[in-house]
């Protein structure tokens, strides 16, 4: 396919626009917010002047086998290991008043799922969507691996569940209007929360209720809606929980009024994992205004006190003799050094001709919610209640019951909705340490973790290097091996048995936990030939987690980049380029549709760029298209975003947009400057003055979202955000300033004077 030719300074920044888009594509829709951008050292080389400069080479795609998670990704693992007790999820509660309550088994971390939950309940019940009320369910251990909340998965496993449990419920409704009336069930229909018959008679779900509780089902024909009759599911919905939020009304885990409740900090060890030896002033703590009691924990020092503020100053007040960390002895530098060691090496290791080698290096991330750790925990000796935000409320409850020695079924976890995880509330530790104080000090215990307690001591994504070596010849991609080594990912918060229970089915086998996770995620979408992916991870003894978009945002982020520098070589147009390798025409619509709306190729002023790029997960996928200006090099700014998405059935496109909105102020986050320094031990940044992720200040003023129609059953949405976005940054920046970026984030100084240890 032959790119049209430009006429261009040799700047490399300006492109022709390709005319075919204009007779393809019609229509424009506006979606004008704010976001957040960022800027940051850069480990660069220099690009040559024409370096971008498309001629009239032609590319040809070799096509690929399918990949693992072409075959089977992790979301449909989750659903898999989720069908015996699916029957199980949902339990729809029709009240006398009128109004609907369904428990979530999932949990609601701020990505709108309570809202698009309700909006399937309220279509198949045909309610106004405010009339349906969405509690989160607590630990439900018959579910077995039906209660994690990750994956993008939420969604995608409850869509028929939810459906069919609403569903059934209106059957009865109609079947005790039926009844009452003397009347068939299949001539009445439901409206606005009643059941009407033609003669004009009708009858309140509420005054329904408690005949159609004791109808026998087997009289029941139960069929859920075809997508064809949906009126609300579709719709741009704001969230059910909006108000709330913006009143200050909302209650998380520390506004709870929990009887009893007292405030407990902890003084944590100077380095990760630390341990305590002695604490020199114990009376003298004690007897400080306030406290309550003190206590020695596994992860530090806890202290009790009537106040969040009395208990802050004991803590800071305590003089403890601290045992050495497990990593003391090492820095940013040993950790990329031993990275790139463990990253298997290319066979046969010489490159030969027509081949082209990449490397990146990715800093540790915290996941760094606004929330900070919280968790309420009243232990006794015949049971104990918690109340906090946990995404496998399952696994949190095995494992506090067993570490309080009481039997699993004598403790409750009750889910609080938390202000933002990605991906940090899979674990329990906030939950945990609060139901090991509970236990010392006999008291009800609501514990709070500082902003430094979350960033030097929470969970982080582990730091990465990706090697790509790619084959090319005669205007096709022969080949793309792809190995690539992380710190090691801990996954015990329940995926790792999901992936055992389920691994005589997985594609390929199971790999062990990391691999399998990284092949049923990470997946090329072009027809390179024959590709290869290898993950190797280096296991240290650190806090880490699966961060939002987990391998994708750096392995498909990096390859995104490889792309643009592989339509360079090939002299092609970067969007043309990605339109003749991608595999399928879905892919190719959200590509035509960031190129046509953003005016891909447009003019643009010295040291500003446009960037472009593509991701596919989860049976969801997006393209992105962003401006950026490097006009300041120490301060590069995302000044224009274009985002498509193509989720399948979009269930509320107003969330599906806050999705992409927050994939992209990610993206600018941790491609351009937000990271973790580690010194010795322990990570540098101790706040949000620290922590340098996006600020409303460089936000960009003009951002289009667009969510593309579509049918069958809906894709993921959490991760897709990011892969595509951190590419399009990556690949505006190296337009616009010349260099090719190899280090992220890519301005990384410390330029603040980091806390005390």
């Amino acid at each position: 396919m032959a790119t049209p030719t430009t006429d261009r300074p040799a700047s490399g920044r300006h492109q022709a626009a390709p005319t075919r888009l204009r007779d393809q594509l019609v229509g424009r829709r506006k979606f004008l917010t704010y976001l957040v951008a960022g800027s940051t050292l850069t480990v660069a080389t220099k690009l040559g002047i024409d370096a971008f400069a498309p001629g009239e080479a032609t590319a040809f795609p070799t096509p690929s086998l399918p990949q693992p998670a072409d075959i089977q990704d992790l979301g449909d693992v989750l659903i898999l290991a989720g069908r015996p007790t699916e029957g199980l999820l949902f339990t729809v509660e029709i009240l006398e008043n009128g109004r609907v309550r369904v428990a979530l088994p999932r949990m609601e971390v701020g990505q709108g799922l309570t809202t698009a939950v309700a909006m399937l309940v309220a279509e198949e019940l045909d309610l106004p969507l405010d009339a349906v009320d969405m509690p989160l369910a607590p630990a439900r251990p018959e579910l077995m691996f039906n209660q994690l909340t990750g994956g993008s998965n939420s969604i995608r496993s409850v869509y028929g569940p939810v459906r069919a449990a609403a569903a059934a419920a209106r059957s009865r409704l109609r079947g005790a209007a039926a009844d009452r009336w003397g009347l068939p069930a299949d001539g009445l229909r439901t409206e606005g929360g009643r059941v009407h018959a033609d003669d004009g008679r009708s009858l309140g779900y509420g005054e329904l209720t408690a005949l159609a509780a004791r109808l026998p089902m087997a009289d029941l024909v139960v069929r859920a809606k075809s997508p064809s009759e949906f009126t609300l599911v579709g719709t741009s919905q704001r969230r059910v929980d909006a108000r709330e939020m913006v009143t200050g009304s909302f209650k998380y885990t520390l506004d709870l009024d929990i009887k009893g409740a007292t405030p407990a900090m902890v003084r944590r060890p100077p380095t990760i994992n630390g341990t305590v030896k002695k604490v020199n002033n114990l009376d003298k703590v004690r007897a400080m205004p306030g406290v309550l009691d003190v206590a020695v924990i596994k992860t530090g020092v806890a202290v009790v006190a009537e106040t969040f503020g009395q208990a802050l100053d004991a803590k800071d007040a305590l003089d403890v003799t601290w045992g050495p960390g497990p990593i003391d002895d090492l820095s940013d530098e040993d950790i990329r050094k031993e990275l790139r060691q463990a990253t298997i090496p290319f066979i046969p290791p010489v490159t030969l001709p027509g081949q082209h080698e990449f490397e990146f290096d990715w800093a540790f991330l915290p996941h760094a919610p606004m929330e900070t750790n919280s968790a309420v925990a009243d232990v006794r000796d015949d049971g104990a209640d918690i109340w906090a935000g946990m995404k496998s409320p399952i696994v949190a409850q095995q494992q506090i019951a067993k570490e309080l020695g009481l039997p699993q079924k004598s403790v409750t976890c009750h889910v609080v909705q938390s202000g933002g995880s990605f991906g940090r509330r899979l674990f329990w530790d906030g939950p945990l340490e609060a139901a090991r104080i509970s236990q010392a000090t006999g008291r009800v215990i609501k514990l709070m973790w500082t902003r430094t307690d979350d960033m030097r001591h929470g969970r982080a994504r582990p730091a990465a290097h990706h090697r790509y070596r790619v084959t090319a010849a005669a205007g096709t991609v022969l080949r793309m091996e792809h190995h690539t080594a992380f710190v090691e990912t801990d996954w015990t918060h329940g995926l790792g048995e999901i992936l055992t229970a389920t691994s005589a089915g997985l594609p390929g086998g199971n790999f062990g936990f990391a691999q399998t996770v990284f092949l049923l995620t990470v997946k090329s979408p072009y027809n390179f030939g024959v590709v290869e992916q290898i993950l190797n991870e280096v296991p240290l003894n650190m806090h880490t987690g699966a961060w939002r978009s987990v391998y994708s945002v750096s392995s498909r982020g990096t390859e995104e980049i490889v792309v643009d520098e592989l339509a360079a070589m090939m002299d092609q147009d970067p969007y043309e380029f990605r339109r003749s390798f991608l595999k399928s025409d879905a892919q190719r619509a959200v590509l035509d549709k960031v190129a046509e709306e953003g005016d891909w190729g447009r003019s643009m002023d010295d040291m500003c760029a446009q960037g472009i790029a593509f991701h596919e997960e989860y049976g969801s996928r997006t393209a992105v298209l962003v401006e950026l200006d490097a006009s300041d090099p120490e301060d590069p700014r995302v000044t224009k975003a274009v985002i498509a998405g193509d989720y399948g059935l979009p269930i509320n496109p107003r969330g599906l947009k806050a999705q992409l909105l927050g994939g992209l102020t990610d993206a600018i986050s941790v491609t351009l400057r937000a990271g973790l320094h580690i010194e010795k031990g322990l990570p540098l940044e101790g706040s949000y003055s620290h922590f340098h992720y996006a600020r409303q200040k460089d936000s960009p003023t003009d951002v289009q979202i667009f969510i593309l129609p579509g049918d069958g059953e809906p894709g993921g949405a959490g991760e897709l955000g990011l892969p595509a976005a951190t590419g399009a940054i990556a690949n505006a920046y190296a337009r616009a300033t010349g260099k090719k970026p190899r280090s992220f984030p890519i301005h990384f100084p410390v330029d603040f004077d980091p806390f005390p240890r």
